[in-house]
């Protein structure tokens, strides 16, 4: 019988959240500096608003994003990683190195 492996709760939770569609797309993206919503959206031309608004908000409340509201005339909203989400960021650029090496650009 194979031997069961408990996974650490914390890694677990940390894949959970960046398993999430789109979740690293906008971390990735993040990663170059501050973006406004219709940035983020145009990049990512396949997320839907709703979608990046979800996702923006559970960024925001696990710290990985800060929202940042400009009073500008128009006022501005950007986003921003933290210091944790840049950590987090700094984990996709292997994977894109691997991508780069390893999938076949269907498109």
């Amino acid at each position: 019988m194979a031997e069961e492996v408990n996974l650490c709760p914390k890694v677990e939770r940390t894949f959970e959240l960046i398993g999430k569609r789109w979740t690293g797309l906008i971390i990735y993206v993040l990663l170059s500096g501050p973006k406004r919503f219709s940035e983020i959206n145009t990049m990512i031309p396949d997320l839907s608003k709703r979608m990046l608004t979800e996702r923006m908000k559970e960024l925001e409340e696990h710290g990985i994003v800060i929202r940042n509201v400009i009073p500008e005339r128009p006022v501005r909203t950007e986003y921003v990683l933290t210091q944790k989400g840049k950590e987090l960021g700094n984990i996709l650029g292997p994977i894109k190195n691997w991508a780069d090496n390893w999938i076949k650009d269907e498109k």
